[in-house]
């Protein structure tokens, strides 16, 4: 180590070339994954605040939340502690007064009962008690609708009063809403059915580990899935995290690559001191050693500098960028980076054995 670092002092510009590679490289893939992340979030957030364990569909619907078609009586037929009905709907919303097309604002809606146990908790205001009334996230407050404000949702003409806040929320990247299973039917099929027809999406179950959810046997048009299950059919979900984890892998590669070359080449460039230190008695190990433990010092600082970067920049990213750092996946990746550059060095090692004393002090 202690050869290594003295030649880092000496050769400083090359050396920092290789750190800066180190570092760029470092910093696309921990903004990749924070891409990914906040994407993930953005779609699945408002189904993770649930804390349910299950959901249960119409058996034709392959896992589709806005294709299942129940009904409330469909209820009796679900053997659970907690199950609660869903509806859901997506549209976009605009404040009253404001029907201009770039004054609308996408969004998905829940409808649930007023004592649902899948409700968000408030941060301010009260919970829907009629129809007429919603429940907004953080993230539509950042857009202007507040306590008290009237908005009007998809082509339903009566305007709807904001009458809670919630911690920001998401579901298919867009703002959710909560509200009464009545107006949400109202929004959704323009009239309101009452009774054991009452349409819904959904049947959200929330389980201990050691309780069983069962469907009776007669009821074959419902099907139970596990909550992960579920999430990975959401719109775009699977698709978004394969392809940007995968720039990320290929990241990892081009890393390795990328040091293998500039190891390799400086390597080469100082084959007869090689041959010197070999003349002296220096053994190959140690040579090899000090390669590796270099190649490990320049991933350390090159991945340091890359986290450091990507926590500066998410402190100015704008709060509407779905952008979500996780610690773990951060480490995670830390660690994978040094080792591929560590991995790149290894390639260096056979050229260091080959050297012969000789030819290369008389080269």
């Amino acid at each position: 180590m202690f050869l290594g670092l003295e030649e880092m002092k000496y050769f400083k510009l090359r050396y920092t070339l290789v750190v800066g590679v180190i570092v760029l490289v470092a910093y696309v893939a921990f903004m990749l994954s924070g891409l990914a992340n906040g994407l993930a979030q953005g779609v699945r957030k408002g189904v993770d605040n649930w804390g349910a364990t299950s959901i249960i569909l119409s058996d034709d619907a392959n896992k589709s939340l806005n294709a299942s078609s129940l009904v409330i009586a469909d209820l009796d037929q679900v053997d659970a502690k907690i199950k609660e009905p869903l509806g859901q709907y997506a549209g976009a919303l605009n404040k009253t007064g404001q029907n201009k097309e770039a004054d609308k604002i996408n969004i998905s809606l829940f409808g649930v009962t007023e004592k649902s146990a899948i409700k968000p908790e408030l941060t301010e205001g009260r919970y829907f008690d009629k129809t007429g009334e919603i429940i907004v996230p953080q993230n539509l407050v950042d857009k202007g609708i507040h306590l008290g404000d009237t908005v009007k949702i998809g082509k339903l003409d009566k305007p709807l009063k904001v009458v809670g806040i919630t911690k920001q929320n998401t579901f298919s990247i867009v703002p959710l809403i909560y509200t009464s299973i009545d107006q949400w039917q109202e929004i959704k099929f323009g009239r309101i059915i009452e009774g054991d027809q009452t349409p819904i999406n959904g049947i959200v179950v929330k389980s201990t580990p050691t309780s069983k959810i069962e469907l009776h046997a007669s009821d074959d048009h419902l099907a139970k899935y596990k909550m992960e299950d579920f999430i990975e059919k959401l719109p775009g979900y699977s698709e978004q995290n394969l392809t940007l984890n995968a720039m990320i892998y290929f990241l990892f590669v081009i890393t390795a690559a990328i040091i293998g070359i500039f190891i390799y080449v400086m390597t080469l460039q100082k084959t007869s001191l090689f041959g010197v230190m070999k003349a002296q008695g220096i053994s190959n190990g140690y040579i090899i050693q000090s390669i590796i433990a270099q190649t490990f010092i320049l991933g350390v600082i090159g991945v340091a500098i890359g986290v450091i970067l990507t926590l500066l920049t998410n402190l100015i990213l704008p709060a509407a960028m779905p952008f979500e750092l996780d610690t773990m996946n951060l480490l995670i990746y830390s660690v994978v980076l040094v080792i591929v550059a560590v991995f790149g060095g290894v390639f260096s090692i056979r050229t260091v054995t080959k050297v012969d004393p000789m030819k290369a002090i008389g080269g």
